[in-house]
């Protein structure tokens, strides 16, 4: 029974995991990339968005950029609906979509995996051995 009350304990801390807020970087219609510093930085709704997002148009007087929270959802329908216009050239519109925290920010040497990465194969995983170690 000790087994089964660790177990909990541990698919307990993954929930925890699943429950937290990523965080965004958040503008409109900045230019040079500057909305990634810490004024720009939100806490997204939780069980909503949970996906960053980050517009890149390129416009006669330059790069701009548009940053925000998104869910899954609308984020990966809004980028597959503008992959046609995403050409790097005048006019462009390309719109990316991220589930890490601040991934919509600049582009940085590869991470750890996150929480938002793990949790649901730890989770699943776990699940699965409830069975076999605890109602033997």
């Amino acid at each position: 029974m000790r087994r089964c009350a660790a177990l909990l304990l541990i698919i307990g801390a993954a929930g925890v995991c699943a429950a937290l807020q990523i965080q965004c970087y958040q503008c409109e219609d900045v230019r040079q990339d500057e909305c990634s510093s810490p004024e720009f930085i939100v806490n997204c709704t939780v069980n909503v968005q949970d996906m960053c997002q980050k517009e890149v148009l390129v416009l006669e007087d330059g790069i701009h950029y548009r940053k925000s929270c998104a869910s899954s959802g609308a984020c990966l329908i809004a980028s597959s609906g503008y992959q046609q216009f995403c050409t790097g050239k005048l006019n462009s519109v390309c719109i990316s979509c991220c589930n890490t925290p601040l991934c919509n920010g600049p582009r940085h040497k590869r991470r750890a995996l996150s929480c938002a990465h793990t949790h649901t194969h730890t989770h699943l995983s776990l699940l699965t051995l409830i069975p076999l170690l605890c109602w033997r």
